[in-house]
């Protein structure tokens, strides 16, 4: 079977600087808040070009707390609209709920699957107080368009970076266009930690001053507590973790492209629709750094079924998007039929960068010759 991720494969790689990095923290006697986690955040603000980074427990909190952060600086309220791709993790639609705010569902672009610029602009009403976009599957935003909109209607824009760790357009890299940007290390992620891990960046001292005390229990000073704060720190093993996983995310980023590409040029089906093409792609890739590779196909199930048979393990991103979840019972009788079409056709294929070139040409070999 060829696995669709194989983390062990992957850590094997730093496992003796991975043991090293975990005996430090052990030996330092300090597991919170500590130099590991300073380290990490000072060395992640310089690989994102930002003034801030700050580490929380994961990348849900990361959202949630940016937005919790600008409504205790008064600049957002309950009830505020957040424009959002209606395709996206659910994650992304919680952090919204989570603080009260309102999650405006908008259709994706139906070839990048991020967010329309048309369709935010006529999602945009007199509630409308942030955008939301999901860097999703590895690709970035439209950001220069997003952030001109966004200044033409005086809006913030919380990037979610969970699936984007390094993808950039014109050389600046996602986690440094918006106001703020959320970012996920859990261990399947471009950049994993080995448990869950999260952090923000931004480049606003303001911000970045409430979400410290926020995630500590909203106290900048032990047993003094400005804000009703919560529990989300990275702690020091993880930031451990990632200060080893970080100085290797941009060769394994481009190991992840070439297998992109060689899929893109390879993968011929008439039946599957790929992510973009060759030739798309070669033209701008630093903006795609493929966390996923995602295909398309009317015949899913059965080339679900085909695939699994031949001994290619895949999983689908995501079978049901949020508006169409129990949690949200509310939203169910919404009609986005380009993200419902989006959802019944995406499946995703192996894309990692410990994946061997037998089994690379295996998949390709296999999805061309699926047939009905």
């Amino acid at each position: 079977m060829i696995n669709f991720l194989d983390l062990k494969k992957i850590n094997n790689q730093y496992q003796q600087e991975l043991k090293d990095a975990c005996s430090r923290v052990i030996d330092s006697g300090w597991y919170i808040m500590g130099k590991e986690l300073e380290n990490f955040e000072n060395e992640f603000s310089n690989y994102c070009g930002t003034k801030y980074t700050l580490g929380v427990a994961n990348g849900l909190d990361a959202l949630t707390l940016v937005l919790r952060a600008w409504k205790e600086l008064g600049k957002l309220k309950s009830g505020d609209e957040v424009i959002v791709q209606a395709n996206t993790y659910i994650a992304s639609v919680l952090a919204i709920t989570e603080n009260n705010l309102v999650p405006v569902l908008v259709e994706p672009d139906a070839d990048t699957y991020n967010l329309s610029i048309e369709n935010i602009k006529a999602a945009i009403t007199n509630k409308t107080k942030v955008i939301l976009p999901v860097h999703l599957y590895g690709q970035i935003s439209p950001m220069p368009e997003i952030m001109a909109l966004a200044k033409q209607h005086k809006l913030l824009v919380l990037e979610d970076c969970a699936q984007s760790h390094g993808a950039m357009i014109n050389g600046k890299k996602c986690g440094s266009w918006g106001d703020a940007a959320g970012f996920s290390f859990y261990p399947g992620k471009n950049l994993g930690a080995l448990g869950d891990a999260g952090a923000i960046t931004t480049n606003n001292d303001q911000l970045a001053d409430t979400i410290k005390a926020l995630r500590n229990y909203g106290s900048h000073k032990k047993y003094e507590n400005l804000y009703q704060g919560v529990n989300s720190r990275l702690d020091e093993i993880q930031a451990a973790m990632l200060n080893v996983k970080l100085k290797y995310l941009d060769a394994e980023t481009l190991i992840r492209q070439k297998i992109a590409l060689t899929y893109l040029e390879n993968i011929n089906n008439p039946l599957i629709k790929l992510p973009l093409s060759a030739d798309e792609y070669k033209n701008n890739q630093q903006n795609h750094v493929w966390h996923l590779f995602v295909i398309a196909t009317k015949h899913r199930d059965l080339l679900q079924k085909y695939l699994i048979e031949q001994g290619i393990q895949i999983l689908i991103h995501y079978p049901t998007p949020p508006h169409r979840q129990s949690a949200y019972r509310k939203f169910n009788k919404i009609s986005l039929p380009i993200t419902e079409a989006i959802h019944e056709k995406v499946l995703s294929i192996p894309l990692f960068p410990t994946l061997e070139n037998k089994d690379i040409k295996k998949i390709i070999r296999v999805i061309n010759e699926f047939n009905i």
